[in-house]
């Protein structure tokens, strides 16, 4: 669609959401003023102030009065993409989350996960695979791949204490998610760690996040059927 058929209030949206995406806008950062973007666009200040107030219900600036516009802190953005860390969704439910890690490692990328990730055929990723527990029975079987450039830290964390996701979540910025829910059967290896047969019917989640510039991580999610359910909420 040609730049002048775009609402104006949607061409500020558009230069703000691409400088958080990029990473050239770090959460904290100050986004030009209103009388500054009224004069970079052209247009009046109710025009900028709908791009920034659609903007800050989006959960990607606050909004302060006397303050200005700022990028929004990384948990607030990652909160509207509706990524959340399972032991935050177990202590809700009033239960104890616990974690086994059975794998944290720095490895070469195969073809395909290099493709996933955007890295070259042989590049380094850091690979983990975890099993989370709720009040001590396993319900999600958690294989991930993350790019090292976009969590170079990565295998320093102990997932005992703090979950991929968390760390993720916190060092690095999420811009972008996608994801697919599909029945399955689990394999040899997942039944075995989550301790049903492999016959028993799982939920599995492909996830990919993107953080700015990189893709951050590839990740399968298996939960037992039997155990987890996917829960949300719809408001018109």
């Amino acid at each position: 669609m040609p730049r002048a058929a775009v609402p104006a209030y949607e061409q500020v949206k558009a230069f703000i959401r691409g400088r958080i995406a990029s990473g050239q806008w770090k959460p904290g950062d100050p986004v030009p003023s209103e009388a500054a973007l009224m004069q970079q666009f052209g247009i009046s200040r109710m025009t900028v102030n709908r791009g920034l107030r659609e903007l800050a219900g989006e959960g990607l600036v606050t909004r302060i009065q006397g303050s200005g516009t700022r990028v929004a802190q990384l948990h607030r953005i990652s909160s509207r993409l509706t990524i959340r860390d399972i032991h935050e969704e177990v202590a809700e439910r009033g239960h104890v989350h616990s974690t086994r890690v059975l794998l944290a490692a720095r490895e070469k990328a195969s073809a395909a996960m290099a493709q996933s990730l955007g890295l070259r055929t042989g590049g380094a990723v850091f690979h983990s695979r975890l099993v989370h527990l709720e009040n001590g029975v396993a319900i999600q079987y958690e294989d991930r791949y993350v790019n090292p450039a976009a969590a170079p830290d990565y295998l320093k964390t102990d997932f005992t204490q703090v979950s991929p996701t968390l760390h993720l979540l916190q060092h690095a910025p999420l811009t972008e998610a996608s994801y697919s829910i599909e029945a399955c059967l689990p394999t040899a290896e997942e039944a075995k760690e989550l301790g049903i047969r492999r016959t028993e019917p799982c939920l599995a989640m492909m996830r990919r996040t993107v953080s700015g510039a990189h893709v951050a991580s590839v990740a399968r999610l298996v939960y037992p059927g039997s155990r987890y359910s996917f829960a949300g909420q719809f408001q018109a």
